[in-house]
């Protein structure tokens, strides 16, 4: 018999209120490394308030957030970060005026080896960091295709390649596990099928970890070795593509006839 992975990420029993609304509630979850789940839901399920508590911004008011087996609840974003989780957004958050691998670079915080001196007098210690740091972010960049794009600033890029930005940035963090909140929202055909590409590259690569939010049905079933379906801030569903695609609840709920 196989030996069973142990889940990276995983929620027991997760809920959170606003008041009297329960936003989310009894969400139970687990992904293990080098799975990819997709978590899918009409707008306004609860989807992003799931990768709210999975990331510090929501304390939840019920259940827990386990990394490795180690709970995080109560921890700040930053600390999610630093355990391993990192994270892109619906509306993309780049440094417009910052070039396309600074951005990557500003991920690296945890390389900087060099201290206040070494930055002023330039040392030997400081251009050896450096050089190791550019150097992983053009590794970074050429994973989502975009080192030829390194001295551009972030603000000059398409739309798709913005996106790709955001997902090299997160890389850097070397993160356990990574969750992708829409990220094909507003691409084209052609930059969604090279996104594919990436997000595979990605789990293939690094074998970490990655949940995914997304509305284009062709991109989740393409990707996604399992889907849950939450709606009201529950999940209806849980399975294998082709049996989410064929689930009478998920078809009325989200998928339409």
């Amino acid at each position: 018999m196989a030996e069973q992975k142990k889940p990276v990420l995983e929620t027991t029993h997760l809920g959170i209120s606003f008041g009297g609304l329960h936003a989310v509630q009894d969400f139970n979850l687990s992904v293990c490394a080098g799975e990819l789940v997709g978590l899918i839901g009409p707008n306004g399920a609860g989807k992003t308030t799931v990768f709210n508590l999975l990331t510090g911004v929501y304390v939840p008011t019920e259940g827990t957030v386990l990394l490795n087996g180690v709970p995080l609840n109560g921890k700040k974003t930053h600390q999610f970060v630093a355990a391993g989780v990192a994270r892109t957004f619906q509306n993309i958050r780049l440094f417009n005026d910052m070039t396309v691998i600074e951005n990557v670079k500003v991920s690296f915080t945890k390389d900087i080896r060099y201290g206040m001196l070494d930055t002023l007098f330039r040392t030997p210690k400081f251009w050896k960091v450096e050089k190791a740091m550019t150097d992983k972010a053009m590794e970074l960049l050429a994973i989502c295709g975009l080192e030829d794009k390194a001295d551009v600033l972030a603000s000059s890029l398409p739309y798709g390649q913005q996106r790709k930005l955001e997902i090299a940035r997160a890389l850097g963090t070397d993160m356990k596990v990574l969750l992708l909140d829409e990220p094909a929202a507003g691409m084209n055909p052609t930059e969604t099928a090279e996104l594919l590409s990436c997000i595979n590259t990605i789990r293939d690569r690094f074998g970490v970890a990655i949940l995914l939010i997304e509305h284009d049905m062709s991109l989740v079933m393409n990707v996604c070795e399992r889907i849950q379906v939450i709606d009201y801030g529950q999940t209806i569903a849980s399975g294998l593509p082709e049996e989410i695609a064929n689930n009478p609840r998920v078809i009325a709920a989200y998928l339409g006839e």
